[in-house]
């Protein structure tokens, strides 16, 4: 800020002076309201104020207002401050709007024509307030009123090199904000060229300007890529006392050379041979640097050098088409793997895990392999030490997938519990893709269950069965090694579930063993069965109802164990009717009947791994893109095939982990990896198609979502609700309240899921759109709808466009970036449209996005809870309800949703231990909105007493609402 002598507020200084002066928040406040009333009548009774007092009271109004104080007058005084000659004048007044008048004022009309003058005047102090104040506000309505002056500024070649620096930006700003406001005019086509300006300065500002256009609209500004490997070129080969101005410690521009190869990552290799030389001139030019001498010691130096480096080497990796370049990045890489700096080390393995997708630097990623194994043993810092694991994941294949396998197993004992389940399926995934010898598999999916048994998700252990049954020459060696791991003194579950299911199937093959014989092996299963839970216990009882089929001679032994009390008479109604009709069905039924209802598992049909579908749901990042592809045959899984009851005619095969006459869905949710019909949803969506649906022969329709994990269903009609909506759209709605992945919508044409993902004021949600037909979908289109005014002030949503066709099987994916910019009550509505066999197809749905997903968890003690909580003791700042509970309350599940609502349950606040308080930050585009809840069950009346209080008016009456659905 320029100073200007003799400009000095003697009436500020002093009011601050006795404002700090004051002994108490009573005097503090005695002195501000004289202060009030003395400007207040200042502003309406003096009609000769000069510029200097109103520039002194206006800034007396700011102080106020930073000190906590509401200001509901003095507005019109600031706005009349633009129109001055003066600088201190006018800057007082940019400041006063900045900070005290929002979007939505009456005044911003005035103070846009302010800026409009201000900007097409020759004083470039002034015109550089005015663009300083448009980025602070950035509001829709100054974006649609300036969209012609900034654009102007920054192409006009009359306008000096500060002033086209800050357009720039505060273009960026608008464009972020309001893109659509922006119409895109011929200085679109022109801003390319800023990259070639004389001013470091206003190349690195537009360097980020285009960088976001670019990503909106590559083909406009394709011309760009040529003019960035100039500039990069003449930054590269420059010496840092060519760019003094521009060097920090010895590296020339390293920021304008990072957005200039950021700027490179959004297109391909370029066609231009001469253009391409050069890029890769730029690349070589910046690996040999890095092997120079450092030129200072200070971190400073090293920092900005490798930061240039690292994002040079992700353009290397984007390209994916020079193998000299690829392997020396790599090489370069491999230098950082036992580098002292704790930082490198990490982006180090980042980075090769992307190199190890490559075909042309696989091979040199396999190199470090030891060293990779090295840092999984000895990093002090779990990150570091979850990034190993990520790059052996990465570089596996054939020749090294049992030396990396055994290695990540015999880390498993002693990694971090919060890597333990990703391990676990990444080890899975590879000895699936790897194995030559399935015994080999075998053992390490044992060995996965034995060392980490409650990591082994459900999915894993399906998928040794599936295995085992589609191979006929692993399944001996698999009762035999199954049986043997039985014998251990303590055994997990999840071990007792794989035995129960293979000695069913195949105990016979080993039971020519004395040591292994029937008794033996029903012996040891039952022996486990008072250990486990239900549903275990009825996978076994269907094992010992098998047993009756594949050893006559134990028959008795078995009836009399399901005759017993203990299960005859078991308060678990699906044990006690397993008991019951396994009974009557090994009593009545001739051999003949027995065999046919009791005989082996038909082999499964191929389709896609659900595995490696979770654990790409799990953390996306730990699966580096094109690694799926390596071996696309060994990647396919047989599909589940389940029967739903035990019938005696017609007679069917016994699935062993069918529930009695459960529905589908309980099969899939209480651990079957067979399913049967098309009617049955086989990735675990909880969704069950209907009866009717037309069969899909792709399998792998939807494997991104949750599996095996969804206990509710999806509604299954397209009609119209009294809302507009479609049937169950609304139910469906609000089971994402508390969730971000799952399916929305189900029929018998179409599969709709979603899955979100949200920090502070910004979020993401894919839309997956799944054709269960055998034909084609047609005209295909997706619209965005907002109620009221949620699109004006309430939610920002970006919509990417999604094909014309869904091919029949086929998916496809829609992205919507969203941006909340204040409180919002009511989620768009979505409406899709299609052609079904010449028939218009209409589905709306409401978006499942919802002011709570804006909520960052906040943590604090009991003593800040309760200050902050009587802090907020307006009416407006609190919503109460009394909400009947809709099933037994229960303190877990309770806990869950509030997690899922993205508050944090703070433990040992409340006095009561059975009631729940939280807390969190609600992010909008302008400002941060404290939230805290209070929550108090009564489990005799079955009621809760929800409270919800929150800084911001309206806030706590609308997240009280969305609570309420929940509970």
């Amino acid at each position: 800020m320029p100073t200007v002598k003799g400009d000095g507020m003697r009436g500020l200084a002093v009011f601050i002076s006795d404002i700090r002066n004051c002994k108490s928040k009573e005097a503090e406040i005695k002195r501000i309201n004289k202060e009030l009333a003395n400007i207040r009548s200042k502003f309406k009774g003096d009609k000769t104020l000069d510029g200097y007092q109103k520039k002194k009271y206006v800034c007396k109004l700011l102080f106020i207002f930073l000190l906590g104080h509401d200001i509901d007058f003095g507005h019109m005084e600031a706005v009349n401050l633009l129109s001055s000659n003066r600088y201190t004048e006018k800057q007082i007044g940019y400041l006063f709007i900045s900070v005290l008048i929002g979007a939505n004022n009456d005044l911003m009309k005035l103070v846009i024509q302010a800026i409009r003058n201000d900007l097409a005047g020759r004083n470039p102090i002034h015109i550089t307030l005015a663009l300083q104040c448009v980025a602070n506000i950035g509001s829709r309505e100054m974006a649609e009123g300036l969209s012609v002056d900034i654009p102007k500024l920054l192409v006009s070649g009359d306008t000096i090199d500060s002033v086209k620096q800050s357009a720039a930006l505060t273009l960026l700003r608008l464009l972020r904000s309001s893109p659509d406001s922006i119409p895109m005019g011929e200085w679109m086509s022109r801003i390319i060229h800023l990259l070639n300006d004389q001013h470091m300065g206003v190349v690195t500002a537009a360097a980020s300007l285009i960088e976001n256009l670019v990503k909106k609209n590559p083909e406009e500004y394709k011309g760009c890529v040529s003019l960035a490997v100039s500039r990069l070129s003449r930054i590269v080969t420059s010496s840092y006392t060519d760019l003094q101005d521009y060097t920090y410690y010895f590296v020339p521009a390293p920021w304008l050379s990072v957005k200039l190869l950021r700027l490179l990552q959004n297109y391909p290799p370029p066609e231009d041979p001469a253009v391409k030389t050069r890029l890769s001139e730029c690349l070589e030019t910046i690996l040999n640097k890095a092997q120079e001498p450092p030129k200072s010691k200070k971190v400073q130096h090293s920092n900005a050098k490798n930061a240039v480096l690292f994002e040079a080497i992700n353009l290397i990796i984007h390209m994916d088409s020079d193998p000299n370049l690829l392997v020396r990045a790599c090489n370069q890489l491999g230098q950082f793997l036992q580098h002292r700096e704790t930082n490198l080390r990490y982006l180090a393995l980042e980075s090769m895990c992307l190199l190890a997708t490559s075909e042309f630097s696989h091979e040199a990623v396999k190199k470090h392999q030891e060293t990779v194994i090295t840092a999984l043993k000895t990093e002090r810092d779990v990150s570091v030490r979850q990034r190993a694991v990520d790059l052996l994941y990465a570089m596996c294949d054939r020749t090294n997938a049992e030396e990396i396998v055994g290695e990540m197993l015999e880390y498993l004992e002693s990694a971090d519990y919060s890597i333990r389940e990703e391990m676990v399926l990444k080890v899975a995934i590879l000895a699936e893709k790897y194995a030559v010898d399935y015994t080999w598999y075998v053992d390490v999916i044992l060995n996965l269950i034995r060392i980490a048994g409650d990591y082994v998700s459900e999915e894993v252990w399906y998928r040794v069965i599936q295995i085992v049954i589609n191979r006929d020459d692993v399944q001996g060696y698999a009762a035999k090694t199954v049986f043997e791991a039985l014998q251990a003194p303590a055994c997990h579950e999840n071990m007792v579930k794989v035995g129960g299911y293979i000695l069913g199937e195949f105990g016979n093959l080993i039971a020519g063993d004395p040591r292994s014989g029937s008794a033996v092996q029903f012996q040891l299963l039952h022996s486990k069965y008072h250990l486990c839970s239900p549903a275990t216990r009825g996978l076994l009882l269907s094992a010992y109802i098998k047993f009756i089929n594949l050893f006559p001679e134990i028959k008795h032994i078995i009836q009399d164990v399901l005759r017993s009390d203990n299960n005859m008479r078991n308060a678990d109604v699906e044990l006690q009717q397993r008991s019951i009709e396994y009974l009557q069905l090994s009593s009545i039924t001739t051999a003949d009947v027995l065999a046919t209802v009791l005989e082996e598992m038909p082999p499964f049909p191929e389709r896609e791994s659900s595995i490696l579908a979770k654990l790409k749901k799990k953390k996306p990042s730990s699966v580096p893109e094109g690694s799926e592809q390596k071996e696309t045959t060994a990647s396919k899984i047989p599909a589940v095939q389940m029967s739903n009851n035990v019938d005696i005619a017609p007679p069917t095969s016994i699935n062993l982990m069918s529930q009695g006459e459960s529905s589908t869905d309980d099969f899939v949710d209480q651990g079957s990896p067979q399913g049967g019909s098309a009617s049955v949803d086989l990735l675990g969506l909880g969704s069950p198609t209907q009866p009717t649906a037309p069969s899909v022969g792709s399998g792998g329709l939807l494997d991104m979502f949750d599996t095996l994990t969804s206990h509710s269903s999806a509604p299954a009609t397209n009609g119209i609700d009294l809302g507009g909506l479609s049937g169950g759209a609304e139910e469906a709605f609000r089971k994402f309240i508390c969730k971000n992945n799952g399916v929305l919508f189900e029929n018998d044409l179409l599969q709709i899921g979603v899955k979100s993902e949200y920090r502070e004021d910004l979020g993401r949600l894919w839309v997956f759109y799944g054709n269960k037909t055998t034909f084609q979908l047609n005209a295909f289109l997706v619209d965005v709808s907002t109620p009221g005014n949620l699109s004006e002030t309430g939610l920002s949503i970006q919509q990417k466009p999604v094909g014309g066709e869904v091919e029949a099987g086929a998916q496809v994916k829609q992205q919507f970036n969203m941006a909340c910019v204040q409180e919002f009550a009511e989620a768009p509505v979505m409406t899709i449209q299609f052609l079904y066999s010449g028939a218009q197809q209409k589905i709306s749905l409401k978006l499942p996005v919802v002011l709570n997903k804006y909520i960052t968890p906040a943590e604090m003690d009991a003593n800040t809870f309760f200050t902050r909580w009587k802090a907020l003791n307006s009416p407006s700042q609190e919503c109460q309800q009394i909400i009947k509970a809709t099933s037994p309350i229960d303190h877990e599940q309770v806990k869950a949703k509030l997690i899922g609502f993205s508050v944090s349950v703070l433990e040992k606040v409340d006095p009561n231990a059975e009631n729940f308080v939280s807390a969190g930050i609600l992010y909008t585009r302008n400002q941060q909105v404290g939230i805290l809840l209070r929550l108090e069950p009564n489990k005799q009346a079955q009621m809760y007493r929800l409270t919800v209080r929150a800084s911001r008016d309206k806030v706590a009456k609308i997240l009280c609402d969305l609570m309420q659905t929940q509970l």
